[in-house]
């Protein structure tokens, strides 16, 4: 992979990863949303604070607005349509960390883990997701541990979704009886209780570059 791009001033209440031509990544705080919501109140998302600086951005993914990290938006209509199919082709590496509950045994000599459960919405509780075996769409996450807290019990995790689908590394988390620490929407109380935020974050995103197909990384510190 390429060589990490400098980390750009934190501007309009963003930190702007990397931006050029093409395409820019944000660096994404826990509480904000990806893009605007329904009503008044929210309107205010990292897409629009950027759009307040590059009119030509565009949204290509999103992230839940309780997990932090590696935003990417296109510079204009044809970079979006690329950086979609990207997505889409799962040319787009994409990593996160998460901190979960309990002891989760890490597969042996570090090699990934697959959740291989499909994900549908929970319509009377909207909007959440469950694993539905009958409706639900293919959903694939790999994980490994990183390391475990015996004082805390807790694991900290590598993960890496080969599907895109809403919620899916919050609830293939949860279907293994480990959720995310505060997960408001898919922990019990206790373990939503355990962190001041979601310890969901993006740290790594990796792409050829849609102009010049050089490998392209970006990192985000994980903040927990």
């Amino acid at each position: 992979m390429g060589k990490l791009s400098d980390a750009g001033p934190d501007t309009a209440g963003l930190l702007f990863v990397h931006v050029d031509d093409h395409l820019l990544v944000i660096d994404k705080p826990a509480g904000l949303l990806s893009v605007p919501g329904r009503g008044a109140a929210k309107q205010d998302c990292a897409s629009a604070r950027a759009q307040r600086l590059y009119p030509d951005a565009l949204v290509v993914h999103r992230l839940d607005m309780a997990t932090s990290g590696l935003l990417l938006m296109a510079r204009g209509a044809a970079m979006q349509q690329r950086l979609s199919r990207a997505f889409a082709d799962r040319q787009v590496d994409k990593r996160y960390v998460a901190v979960v509950a309990g002891r989760l045994a890490a597969p042996p000599d570090g090699e990934w883990a697959v959740i291989d459960l499909p994900l549908a919405a929970d319509w009377p509780n909207r909007p959440r997701r469950i694993v539905d075996r009958e409706r639900g769409k293919p959903s694939r996450t790999r994980w490994r541990a990183v390391a475990y807290d015996a004082d805390a019990d807790t694991t900290r995790l590598e993960l890496q979704p080969v599907t895109g689908r809403s919620h899916q590394l919050r609830v293939h988390l949860q279907s293994l009886g480990h959720p995310i620490l505060g997960d408001g929407l898919y922990a019990p109380s206790e373990v939503q209780a355990r962190a001041p935020r979601l310890l969901l974050h993006a740290g790594v995103l990796g792409l050829s570059h849609p102009a010049t197909g050089e490998p392209l990384v970006l990192r985000s510190e994980v903040p927990f």
